[in-house]
């Protein structure tokens, strides 16, 4: 199992998408993959739009990216951000699991500017994957879900991290390992493979030997 927990308009977290797909097609068959929100705090959002780009100007240059992340979302005294965190985790309950209504509201907002911090804007974004706005935004709003992230966020935290996004990848034999703000590739994959060696090692001797007694 290979579970990411991400903030939907986190700039690093955006970086890590193309290594989250990467993964997913790699290993397709091989592992289970879930996302879940860990809330940015409010003390790490920067205060306004100057603070924020200083970082994208980092983070951008760092990925060795052809455009600059847009500040334009950001709104004051806003973080944490839940309204798009919200949207992104009701989606689930219409079937939506997999990445493309969190994916369409990181983009609107870091590639074009739009104010999703705004339940209007954020719903908008989020229905055009076929949901009904007015039964997405009930379900965003409602308790259940701000539960949800609430208990995604404590496992999260339990993880001994502040860095997101964080990868926990897991395998049958109880092996475990955790990333925190890796953006890349390479590592995660290294360590996929190695897991899914250990784990086919334990059944081949399961096979000459049996279980253990």
């Amino acid at each position: 199992m290979v579970t990411l927990y991400l903030d939907v308009v986190s700039s690093w977290c955006y970086w890590a998408e193309p290594a989250w797909a990467a993964l997913q097609r790699r290993y397709a068959g091989q592992a289970e993959f879930e996302w879940k929100i860990a809330l940015v705090p409010a003390g790490a959002v920067p205060p306004d739009r100057e603070a924020m780009e200083w970082f994208y100007r980092r983070s951008g240059t760092v990925m060795r990216s052809e455009f600059m992340l847009n500040s334009g979302w950001l709104e004051p005294n806003s973080a944490p951000c839940l309204v798009p965190n919200l949207v992104a985790e009701a989606a689930k309950d219409f079937g939506i699991k997999d990445d493309r209504v969190r994916l369409a509201l990181s983009h609107a907002a870091l590639r074009e500017g739009r104010k999703v911090l705004q339940w209007d804007e954020a719903i908008a974004v989020a229905s055009s994957a076929g949901l009904d706005r007015a039964k997405l935004r009930q379900r965003a709003e409602s308790d259940e879900i701000r539960r949800r992230v609430e208990k995604s966020n404590a496992e999260f935290d339990a993880l001994g991290v502040t860095q997101r996004p964080a990868f926990v990848i897991e395998d049958e034999i109880g092996d475990r390992a955790v990333f925190s703000g890796i953006v890349r590739i390479e590592p995660l994959a290294a360590t996929i493979d190695t897991m899914l060696a250990d784990v086919a090692a334990y059944k081949s001797f399961a096979a000459h030997f049996g279980t253990s007694p």
